[in-house]
């Protein structure tokens, strides 16, 4: 999850991310760390929130909002397809453009 971690820590910074926490009750911090983990859970096995929870210590209340604010499941696979490469240059920015993107869209903010 390197290359995640990355990308996420790039738009930990985002306003989207600081709102979305606030709303929650979390830190940004731990949003990023829930949005990471929801996205590599994504794309395992088994329970997504669940697997995300394990994974931070989050509760799974707070991670179901998470993934609410980002769209549900297929948020996730968007997710996915930037950290794939699936966004290019062209669409912000790249990989971390893409995220800064789609997260400042959570909030009707380009």
């Amino acid at each position: 999850m390197g290359l995640l971690d990355g990308i996420l820590g790039q738009v930990a910074g985002n306003p989207a991310i600081t709102n979305l926490a606030e709303k929650i009750g979390l830190s940004p911090e731990q949003v990023t760390q829930a949005i990471g983990a929801l996205g590599a859970a994504h794309g395992e096995p088994g329970d997504t929130v669940a697997s995300a929870a394990d994974s931070t210590g989050l509760p799974q209340d707070a991670l179901h909002q998470i993934l609410e604010h980002l769209g549900g499941e297929g948020a996730l696979a968007d997710i996915g397809r930037v950290v794939g490469g699936g966004v290019s240059e062209g669409d912000g920015g790249g990989i971390a453009g893409g995220l800064g993107s789609m997260f400042g869209g959570l909030f009707g903010k380009s």
